[in-house]
């Protein structure tokens, strides 16, 4: 499988995205959270600016189709769903046992039997389940994503397929949208596979050179993206201002267009590496772990410095789940899923030499993951 240069931009990127999400949930949210007060309440003034923090999510999802793809790429569809079950499950599965010490201990969040275990298998917003936290949501739009670009994978990804699948999702979805079609706007997500498809063609700008017709799926998606982010602050965001949205948005597609066309290639600081690592775990801990701490810190100390205490305690955290966590899962996982691989290669179960010679292609070593990880 190619190689890439890690990008470390996007690990900056990536950080950034969730630390704006972390600041929303401590410190812009206009509902029920962690503190006794709604988070905006709090910080009146911080608030003003960090309840915009959710749209670290649409930057998210623009680097989740770069990256994504780039992950793809010379990939079997099998090979591809084993790199993100390595990548995904561990900490998750993490997060899910949080949240029931948290509400065994503390009676606090939704931490409950009924709900963890339809959770731990990351299908619940499918099968109408609550969350456990609400960060979740997001997995299940990646996870239409995910099952698409597996799609991609078993028709062959190359420059030609990539094209034309995101031209039949881009359409695909405007018509789901028109029509009224649930079923269609379930599988197509319309509503977010703007973001997506940007960050597939901006993966091949990135890998093969810009042309008028990558420029051109750019340009209708950001179009498309500041359309449905207007949606979204007029009913999910109620209250957010069309212009910062669309200033944001306009900000994400920007950056990105930096990352691709190598403009932002000084980013190299090696630190970025840890933090690109604590992206995924932070954003699955920090809602869950901020409930009984700050119960038990605020009003006692002062609320900057129960903010302080709460998002230290939630990097920590976060790196002791990628270390203790994340690591070793993801190694004991990878060969486990792969060696579930070998039969589809040979055959069916069983020694290899039961099949006639020549029948069975040789074994192939585990691919690692490329050097560049997403959520």
């Amino acid at each position: 499988m190619t190689r890439h240069r890690r990008l470390r931009e996007l690990d900056l990127l990536r950080f950034l995205a969730a630390a704006a999400v972390v600041l929303y949930h401590f410190t812009g949210f206009g509902g029920a959270g962690p503190w006794p007060e709604h988070a905006r309440e709090v910080f009146p003034a911080l608030g003003a600016v960090t309840r915009y923090g959710y749209l670290g999510v649409d930057l998210f999802f623009v680097i989740s189709g770069f990256v994504i793809l780039m992950s793809a790429w010379g990939r079997s569809p099998g090979e591809f769903g084993v790199s993100r079950l390595v990548r995904l499950m561990p900490a998750y599965w993490a997060s899910v046992l949080l949240g029931v010490v948290v509400y065994a201990v503390f009676r606090k969040g939704h931490g409950v039997p009924g709900l963890v275990v339809p959770n731990l298998t990351m299908l619940q917003g499918g099968l109408g389940v609550q969350n456990v936290d609400a960060v979740y949501w997001t997995l299940w739009v990646e996870m239409h994503f995910y099952v698409l670009a597996a799609v991609l994978a078993w028709i062959g990804i190359t420059y030609r397929s990539c094209l034309v699948f995101m031209a039949v999702w881009l359409f695909g979805g405007v018509f789901a949208d028109e029509a009224g079609s649930r079923f269609l706007q379930i599988m197509l997500v319309p509503t977010w596979s703007p973001y997506f498809i940007a960050g597939m063609a901006l993966f091949l700008i990135h890998r093969f050179g810009p042309t008028l017709l990558l420029w051109g799926y750019v340009a209708v998606s950001y179009l498309l993206a500041l359309h449905w982010g207007g949606w979204r602050a007029d009913g999910a965001f109620k209250g957010s201002a069309h212009l910062p949205v669309a200033a944001a948005v306009t900000g994400i597609f920007v950056v990105m267009i930096l990352v691709a066309t190598g403009r932002l290639r000084w980013v190299r600081w090696r630190g970025l590496t840890v933090l690109g690592a604590l992206t995924y775990p932070l954003y699955l801990v920090h809602s869950q772990l901020a409930l009984p701490l700050l119960d038990a810190l605020y009003p006692g100390v002062n609320r900057w410095v129960a903010l302080a205490a709460v998002i230290a305690a939630s990097l920590a955290l976060a790196y002791a789940v990628h270390r203790l966590v994340e690591r070793p899962g993801a190694a004991w996982m990878r060969a486990k899923l792969m060696a579930s691989l070998e039969p589809m290669r040979t055959g069916g179960p069983g020694p290899a030499a039961d099949a006639p010679a020549g029948d069975v292609p040789a074994p192939r070593a585990p691919e690692a993951e490329p050097e560049l990880a997403t959520r």
